[in-house]
């Protein structure tokens, strides 16, 4: 559609269905050109703004993906290692316990041979003062013997259980034979 001259001599824009005539002056003052340019850097920062976003996310996702696979195999070695340390520290265990046992069935044997069994009953005490007196060394004979009955009397009652009731003496008459001692100072 041709521009036509209105009749005050302006330059008139064609007129279409429903939309008012406009003339040159008024197109010229419109800033329609910053309108379009405005809507254009909405757009742009919008779109902006989502290519970020997205990007962020997406290494967010990736990062947090590989947090996770390290964390796995980090808890996957703790676990194999714990296991493996409790493997090893049962069979120590139950070495510790079998060398005790063995220990504890050679002292009864040896004790119950009447020579030998005084002979090694004296070799085992000499061996236990040896290693208490390591432990101890500003300290003499007397409190080993004060330590020993204070300990023996403690556990009197678990060893008498242990024994047939054939055998089994008095609670009383063993714990009169302990020494008897003071209040003995470890220091």
């Amino acid at each position: 559609m041709p521009i036509s001259r209105h009749s005050s001599g302006a330059w008139m824009m064609p007129v279409l269905p429903g939309v008012p005539a406009r003339n040159e002056l008024e197109l010229c003052n419109e800033p329609s050109w910053q309108i379009i340019m405005i809507g254009i850097f909405k757009l742009m920062r919008t779109t902006a703004f989502l290519v970020v976003l997205a990007v962020s996310l997406a290494t967010t996702a990736v990062s947090m993906g590989i947090w996770a696979i390290s964390l796995t195999a980090q808890v996957s070695t703790m676990t194999a290692s714990a296991a493996a340390a409790a493997i090893a520290n049962r069979k120590a265990i139950a070495a510790a316990m079998v060398r005790t046992k063995a220990k504890a069935r050679l002292r009864r044997v040896m004790v119950a041979l009447p020579i030998a069994g005084v002979a090694a009953a004296i070799a085992f005490e000499r061996q236990d003062y040896l290693e208490w007196k390591q432990d101890n060394p500003v300290r003499d004979v007397e409190d080993y013997g004060c330590e020993v009955g204070t300990v023996s009397a403690e556990v009197i009652d678990d060893v008498l259980q242990e024994l047939p009731e054939q055998v089994r003496p008095s609670r009383d008459w063993l714990l009169a034979r302990l020494p008897g001692c003071e209040a003995v100072d470890p220091d």
